[in-house]
């Protein structure tokens, strides 16, 4: 279904339209759910490349797309990739959306969550803290 709502509003509205790009992530998720950890990276970079064009880098939606590609990058166990990712969308919700933001929390979590699974448990713990 997800496939379908994405190639219909590829046809009707274009590549880059908002409905568009979150189609792609919607598709990104259930594949990432499955397992197919590289599929969903291609879709979650093709939504980060258009929100990033169209709403620009520090958008939270843009920052949803990075923060979701964190977490397939992590699957897919590139590892610095992820990192760079989850540091990428944690300083750009809180910038945008304070640190008390739920955003902001979710992705604390999501870094710590990596941090943990590559044994760095100080920096883990700072963050959980």
């Amino acid at each position: 279904m997800y496939r379908r709502a994405l190639e219909g509003y590829e046809k009707a509205l274009g590549p880059e339209h908002p409905y568009t790009l979150a189609s792609l992530g919607n598709l990104g998720s259930v594949l990432g759910s499955m397992g197919r950890y590289e599929e969903a990276d291609a879709m979650y970079r093709r939504a980060l490349e258009g929100r990033e064009k169209v709403l620009g880098p520090e958008h939270p939606n843009t920052l949803a797309s990075v923060n979701k590609l964190g977490l397939v990058l992590k699957g897919l166990s590139k590892y610095e990739e992820a990192e760079a990712m989850h540091r990428r969308a944690l300083e750009g919700y809180e910038k945008a959306l304070g640190p008390e933001h739920p955003y902001t929390l979710t992705s604390i979590g999501n870094l710590r969550s990596l941090l943990e699974c590559l044994g760095r448990y100080e920096e883990a713990e700072a963050l959980h803290r």
